[in-house]
C-alpha cells in the first residue's frame, strides 16, 4: 500500500506543478487565451473518452502493466515538452500532441488505479486507504502549484521535467509492488449485475465497456455516489471560477487567489485524514446528510463574500467538509464492487465527475457575465440544496447504506 501511495502522491504533485504553469508557458510563447482554453478543453475531453476504454484491460488482468506503461509514456511526453522549451519556441501542434499523449496515458493510469485499493488493502481498511490517497491529492494541491511556480521562475522547462520525474517515480513504485494486481476469480459469484451478464469468453467490446455502467444503474448506492460526487465536483469547480471572477472584480491579484487555493488545499488535507475517524463516530448515513446540508450555507455565503480572506474561510470550510463524505462514499463503493469490475465502475464515476468539472467553468462564466459575479455561488447553493434533499430522502428510506452489504454478497 505504501508503494501505491507514493506512486499516487508523486504523480499528483508533478501533475499540479506542470499543470499550473502550462497556461503561463503558452501565453508567454505568444499564444492567445483562446488557444490556451482550446488545449485545456481538448485534453480534458480526450481523457474523459479514453477512461472507460482503458478500464477494460485493467479489469481483465493487465492492471499493473497498464499503470506501469502509462506512467512511462507520460514521463516521455513531459520530457519532450521540457526539451522543446529549452530548444526554443515549440509549435502549438507539438505542445497539443504532447499534452494529449500525457492526458491519454494519465487517464489510463487513473482508470487502472481505480481497482487497486481493493486488491492491496486489508479487508475493513478501505476507508483509511481512501482517506490517505485523498490526503495525498489534497497535499499535492498545496505543494504542487507552489513547486511549479518556483521552478518556472528558475527555468520554464523545469516544471515539466519535474513532472516527468514524478511519473518515473510512479512507474518504479508500480513495478516494485509485489502483487500482480490481478483480480481473483470468485467462484459462485458473477462480476456483472443481474440482467447485464457479459460472457467471459468471446465477449464483445461494447459489453465490456457497459458492464461498469450496468452495475452503477443496478445499484441504488452507486447511483447515489454518482449523483453526489458529480454534483459536488461540478459545484467546487464552479465556485472556484466564481472566486476568480469576484476577486478580479475587486482588484485582488493572483497572489490572493493562491492564498485561497492554499487554504482550501490544506483544509481538504485535514478533512481527508479525519474522515475515517469522524465516520466511525457519527455513522456514514448521518455524516453524509450532515455534510450535504452544511455545504449549502457555505456556497450561499460565497455569493456575498468580496475579499480573499472571506473566500478563503468559506471555501476552505467547504473543502474541509467535502472529503468527509467523499471518503465514506468511495470506500463503500470499493467494498461493494467486485474486483473484476473496479476499474470500469470507477471509470464511470470518474467520467461523470470529470464531465461536470469540464462544464462548470463554462456555466460559471455565463452566469457571471449575465447576472453578476455572485450568480455562480447562488446557483451552486440552490443545486446543493436539491442534492441535500435528495440525499436525505434516499437515506431516510433506510435502504441505501443497507444495500451496500446486500449488494456486496
Amino acid at each position: 500500500m505504501r508503494l501505491f501511495w507514493w506512486a499516487s502522491a508523486a504523480d499528483a504533485v508533478g501533475s499540479q506543478a506542470s499543470g499550473v504553469v502550462l497556461p503561463l508557458l503558452l501565453l508567454g510563447l505568444g499564444y492567445s487565451p483562446a488557444m490556451v482554453g482550446l488545449i485545456a478543453g481538448v485534453s480534458t475531453v480526450a481523457g474523459l473518452v479514453l477512461g472507460p476504454l482503458a478500464a477494460v484491460p485493467a479489469d481483465r488482468g493487465a492492471r499493473k502493466q497498464v499503470m506501469f506503461w502509462s506512467a512511462v509514456v507520460s514521463a516521455l511526453a513531459m520530457v519532450s515538452v521540457a526539451v522543446s522549451v529549452v530548444g526554443g519556441r515549440p509549435s502549438v501542434l507539438f505542445l497539443l500532441g504532447a499534452v494529449l499523449v500525457e492526458r491519454f496515458a494519465t487517464t489510463c493510469y487513473e482508470a487502472a488505479a481505480a481497482g487497486t485499493v481493493v486488491l492491496i488493502c486489508p479487508p475493513g481498511e478501505e476507508s483509511r486507504a481512501v482517506a490517505r490517497l485523498g490526503a495525498a491529492d489534497q497535499g499535492a494541491l498545496v505543494l504542487g502549484p507552489a513547486l511549479g511556480g518556483v521552478l518556472y521562475q528558475l527555468g520554464r522547462a523545469l516544471p515539466f521535467l519535474a513532472d516527468a520525474v514524478s511519473y518515473a517515480v510512479a512507474a518504479v513504485c508500480v513495478r516494485a509492488m509485489r502483487s500482480d494486481l490481478k483480480a481473483p476469480e470468485e467462484p459462485g459469484r458473477s462480476e456483472e449485475p443481474e440482467g447485464a451478464e457479459v460472457p467471459r469468453d468471446r465477449v464483445s467490446l461494447v459489453g465490456e465497456l457497459v458492464a461498469g455502467l450496468a452495475l452503477v444503474r443496478a445499484s441504488s448506492f452507486l447511483r447515489l455516489v454518482l449523483v453526489w460526487t458529480t454534483t459536488v465536483n461540478g459545484v467546487v469547480v464552479a465556485l472556484y471560477y466564481g472566486a476568480v471572477f469576484t476577486l478580479q472584480k475587486y482588484g485582488d491579484g493572483g497572489a490572493r487567489m493562491g492564498l485561497v487555493l492554499a487554504i482550501s488545499g490544506a483544509a481538504g488535507l485535514v478533512g481527508s485524514l479525519a474522515a475515517p475517524r469522524v465516520a466511525a463516530r457519527v455513522g456514514p448515513p448521518r455524516l453524509l446528510i450532515a455534510v450535504s446540508w452544511a455545504l449549502v450555507p457555505l456556497a450561499a455565503g460565497l455569493a456575498a463574500a468580496s475579499g480573499a480572506l472571506a473566500y478563503g474561510v468559506l471555501f476552505g470550510t467547504l473543502c474541509l467538509l467535502m472529503p468527509l463524505a467523499v471518503v465514506v462514499l468511495q470506500a463503500r463503493a470499493i467494498q461493494m464492487t467486485a474486483p473484476g469490475l473496479q476499474a470500469r465502475t470507477g471509470a464511470v464515476l470518474a467520467t461523470a465527475a470529470g464531465g461536470a468539472a469540464a462544464l462548470a467553468p463554462v456555466l460559471a462564466g455565463v452566469f457571471a457575465a449575465r447576472s453578476g459575479t455572485a450568480a455562480p455561488a447562488l446557483g451552486c447553493a440552490v443545486l446543493l440544496a436539491a442534492l441535500a434533499l435528495h440525499t436525505t430522502w434516499r437515506s431516510a428510506r433506510g435502504t441505501v447504506f443497507a444495500d451496500v452489504a446486500e449488494e456486496a454478497l
